[in-house]
């Protein structure tokens, strides 16, 4: 079954015809253009080649307007994953890791990031990380504070 964009209403038409000549940035033209073609009548497979985008996102934006009209065209900010260790974790991971390991009652003066990740564990600092993510918050809180003196 064909899928259209409902009926534009008279100040939509205007809005979307504005935006066309003068893109926002949360408001791409593409998204704009897949619309109006849409409602000239032109199927997905058209749209898709014109536009130059699959039609499973031609689609998409096809229904986002149905329900939701402009604001459905419109960029949201994704949330992406939330952070895994709070601020105090983090700030706790670069104590230990900038602190002599033998003033902490161990017996090598230098960590690794292997020693440093069972160390954290251990003393229950954070339940579970991996190197990676240990050497990843080095780099980020080095760099905050070369940024930030």
């Amino acid at each position: 079954m064909a899928l259209y964009t409902r009926k534009l209403r008279q100040q939509e038409r205007r809005v979307i015809e504005d935006h066309l000549g003068s893109p926002e940035e949360d408001l791409p033209t593409h998204r704009l253009q897949i619309i109006m073609l849409s409602a000239s009548g032109k199927r997905v497979p058209e749209i898709s080649e014109e536009v130059n985008l699959h039609p499973i996102n031609v689609r998409k934006w096809i229904h986002r307007f149905n329900a939701m009209g402009l604001d459905g065209l419109r960029s949201g900010k994704s949330p992406g994953r939330p952070p895994v260790f709070s601020e105090d974790q983090r700030q706790r991971i670069c104590e230990v890791a900038n602190t002599n390991p033998r003033l902490l009652g161990m017996h090598y003066s230098r960590w690794s990031l292997q020693r440093l990740r069972r160390y954290l564990v251990e003393r229950r600092i954070v339940e579970h990380i991996s190197v990676e993510t240990i050497r990843q918050i080095l780099l980020t809180q080095e760099g905050q504070r070369a940024r930030y003196p």
